[in-house]
């Protein structure tokens, strides 16, 4: 099975290993910024590297020829309709929430803004709208009193995020197919960003 990663930063990383131990083939990694930690990562394992010429568009071109699945970590890209179509099961993106609701950017910091008890996180189908496709995999965490945003995800979004993408990954091996569920649109919120300019 072959795979393009379009990702930054540690959870770029950690997802790389991750796949790398799944014994699946990753035919390129794309990132928005070529001095980019998971850039660095690819080009250490021997992955060939491609920077997006627009930073917030993923492009046809920018998926490797022969891609069966595109997966996205930590990518704030749209991937275009075309680049879902070069690839033959289209894509997959983990979410740090029980889609649909939180969607958007700032999904962690809603779910303790929000003083929500459960969180979750979702492995769901790249789709034209953001964080709208069908879900392929789902699960839930308790947030602990008093846990930061970042806390919450180190301890437990980002630990959940791996094993549910894997989940994913092996299905689709075994199966040549992913899970589809559809989001259902009457309980969708939105996490927009709540410090503009900061990531």
């Amino acid at each position: 099975m072959r795979l393009t990663l379009v990702g930054s930063r540690h959870f770029g990383v950690t997802t790389l290993n991750m796949l790398r131990e799944h014994a699946v083939e990753i035919a390129r990694v794309v990132v928005h910024d070529g001095e980019d930690r998971l850039a660095a990562a690819a080009r250490a394992a021997g992955i060939e590297v491609v920077v997006q010429a627009d930073p917030k568009l993923v492009t046809a071109a920018e998926i490797a020829p022969g891609t069966d699945l595109i997966v996205t970590a930590h990518s704030h890209a749209r991937v275009s309709k075309e680049a879902l179509a070069a690839a033959k099961f289209g894509g997959v993106g983990y979410h740090p929430s029980l889609l649909p609701r939180h969607r958007g950017i700032a999904a962690v910091e809603w779910t303790i803004k929000e003083g929500d008890p459960i969180a979750g996180g979702s492995i769901y189908h790249l789709a034209d709208r953001m964080d709208a496709g069908a879900i392929a995999a789902q699960d839930w965490v308790f947030v602990k009193k008093g846990e930061t945003a970042r806390e919450l995800w180190e301890r437990a979004l980002a630990p959940l995020g791996l094993r549910l993408l894997g989940e994913v990954i092996d299905y689709a091996k075994a199966f040549k197919t992913l899970p589809a569920k559809p989001q259902d649109e009457q309980f969708a919120t939105k996490a927009p960003n709540l410090s503009p300019g900061k990531h």
